[in-house]
């Protein structure tokens, strides 16, 4: 169970939590627990941490790592955050941090379906109790269904001629595999004259049907509008790695609202040369920080 992951941003992430001894700390995708275990080191012997991941299999890792009477870990999405303190009997937090992207484990994980070269089923999904497998889900869906999914999550240029060619070859009893589904990805675009220069073609199109699968931005807006405001105390950090540019810009109009936050950074933090160099997955992280300041406060 232990993890090739490599938190993204750890200095940048730790300098905007702006962590003292004694607080109480959420990190809300603990992951591998790479950022919650640095987390650990500055809250001091009196400070608590509250490690959160919708995925059983990778809170078994990051307990691995957390194995420290300060650190609580629960299961389940950063948005049930209210239910986990109620639980715990704990009022308001100091500090929450989320990283939206997903893990090194989980693509090296065959059977999960996040890499492009995984042979098992497509699936996608962050717990394998919740929701459909992206698989199902393209089993079932419509033409014109699929096409708004890969337009608007995945912001793909052929969403159409990819919608057509799922829907052409899903009479197919076997779960599609991501092999296949990339396979498929590359003809659309080889037919269209395209070819590949840099980031692989398909990955606009599994965006889309994780973000999809997952809600991924309806949690993200649900945090930052519902359930961090009623979980943090009054001028609590709020820290958000995101990985593309529809996270970036969710995070960035829900911290507009000055009716709950105050911006701690006017444009996002980016990783330096030398993280991106090391850990290549940081490449497309943006940091973006705030303080909960609710009006009237």
């Amino acid at each position: 169970m232990s993890t090739v992951h490599m938190p993204v941003m750890l200095r940048e992430v730790l300098d905007g939590l702006q962590l003292r001894s004694g607080q109480t700390i959420v990190d809300g995708t603990a992951g591998g627990g790479g950022h919650s275990a640095e987390i650990l080191k500055q809250i001091g012997e009196s400070g608590r941490l509250i490690a959160v991941d919708r995925d059983a299999t990778m809170l078994a890792r990051a307990a691995e790592r957390l194995n420290d009477h300060r650190a609580i870990l629960k299961r389940g999405s950063y948005i049930t955050l209210r239910d986990i303190l109620n639980e715990l009997s704990i009022d308001r937090v100091d500090a929450i941090l989320v990283d939206l992207g997903y893990s090194s484990d989980q693509i090296a994980d065959v059977e999960r379906g996040f890499s492009f070269s995984s042979s098992g089923p497509l699936d996608m999904r962050f717990h394998v109790e919740e929701g459909k497998p992206v698989w199902e889900i393209l089993k079932t869906i419509d033409q014109a269904g699929l096409e708004q999914i890969l337009t608007e999550y995945g912001e793909e240029r052929f969403a159409r001629q990819i919608s057509a060619a799922i829907i052409a070859v899903r009479k197919h009893p076997e779960p599609m595999t991501a092999v296949e589904l990339t396979s498929l990805i590359e003809q659309v675009y080889k037919q269209a004259g395209v070819h590949s220069s840099g980031s692989n073609i398909a990955t606009q199109t599994f965006q889309a049907l994780r973000i999809y699968a997952n809600s991924e931005l309806k949690h993200v807006e649900q945090l930052l509008t519902s359930t961090a405001p009623d979980c943090l105390k009054v001028g609590g950090r709020m820290v958000v790695i995101t990985f593309h540019s529809l996270e970036d810009r969710l995070v960035k109009q829900c911290f507009k609202k000055k009716q709950l936050w105050q911006e701690a950074t006017k444009k996002p933090i980016e990783p330096r040369p030398t993280e991106v160099r090391f850990n290549p997955r940081s490449r497309s992280a943006k940091i973006r920080i705030a303080t909960y300041q609710p009006s009237g406060s």
